[in-house]
């Protein structure tokens, strides 16, 4: 990742957190980032330039913690033809809910919040700080993070071997196809799962943080829950197959989730209603096959550029 492009540093000291409602009952404390990612002061330290929305590194503290965070402000989406203008934040807000929701925590914690530049998401950054000593190259001696995670594989010549589910081949350059693969990987199948019920339409490479101590991280997620069947992603490897036991009962407890009380409530904040409609069948689809959702026709099933 190339080091921010510096801006003058600029703060804010207090979240937008919405409106609730005291007739419903509270909703499960925040993880103690989110708390901090909602109430901190915010800095912002640079931007990154890479991105197609405006994408602002930053710091956010109390006082007596700071953590590196990505603030993304609504003035800075780019409109898009098929998604209402300015809902893309809250959209990547509503994508760490549902992972919450389901407890597989795939998506690091992400608020609603106001800064400098106004509303905007809020989310901990994952993996070497990019104003670290040595700056785009890491932090603390550490390599720059790979593209996918290391879970992602172009074999050119023969099969894959154990432990790679095949997605499809590839243009490499000079008339030249190679077979895309990723790792069949538990922690990778429930990501392939989340992005069935949030229908994400840009499941890249690059999307994928993998981090040191095993965890494994999506982010990006603002082109996610429309009505219509939009579901990109290069995570094909196990189109069609049963799911396994370990995911049904995470799905059972959000589909009752979402028919009422605070996760109900709180996702008719961040979708429209027909959005929560469809996520709420997208569910039960889901736990009436018992299957991975296959590709369709409408919509290109693997997203470009790749990474």
């Amino acid at each position: 990742m190339p080091a921010p492009e510096r801006i003058p540093p600029t703060a804010v000291t207090r979240a937008g957190t919405g409106a609730t409602d005291p007739s419903q009952p509270p909703r499960p404390p925040a993880p103690p980032e989110a708390a901090l990612l909602a109430e901190g002061g915010l800095t912002v330290r640079g931007r990154l330039r890479e991105a197609s929305n405006a994408v602002l590194y930053c710091t956010v503290g109390d006082g007596g913690r700071e953590v590196p965070c990505v603030y993304k402000p609504v003035r800075g989406e780019r409109p898009l033809w098929d998604f209402p203008d300015g809902t893309l934040a809250r959209r990547e807000v509503a994508a760490y809910e549902i992972s919450e929701a389901l407890g597989w925590h795939l998506v690091p914690p992400t608020v609603l919040r106001d800064g400098p530049y106004g509303e905007g998401m809020c989310q901990l950054w994952i993996g070497p700080r990019p104003d670290g000593p040595g700056g785009a190259e890491g932090r603390d001696g550490e390599e720059p993070r790979e593209p996918g995670g290391g879970l992602l594989a172009l074999v050119e010549d023969g099969d894959p071997g154990e432990g790679w589910k095949p997605v499809g081949l590839v243009d490499v350059g000079e008339g030249r196809t190679a077979l895309l693969v990723h790792a069949d990987d538990a922690r990778l199948r429930r990501l392939a799962v989340l992005d069935a019920v949030i229908n994400n339409a840009d499941r890249k490479g690059g999307h994928l943080l993998a981090t040191a101590d095993g965890r494994l991280y999506g982010i990006d997620h603002g082109v996610t829950f429309h009505t219509d069947d939009k579901l990109r992603t290069l995570l094909w490897g196990w189109a069609g197959e049963p799911l396994p036991a370990e995911v049904l009962e995470p799905l059972r407890r959000l589909s009752a989730a979402l028919d009422g009380g605070p996760l109900a409530i709180r996702m008719g904040e961040l979708i429209s209603p027909a959005e929560l409609d469809a996520l709420r069948g997208r569910v039960r689809g889901l736990l009436e096959t018992g299957r991975h959702p296959l590709p369709g026709g409408d919509w290109p099933a693997v997203p470009w550029p790749p990474m």
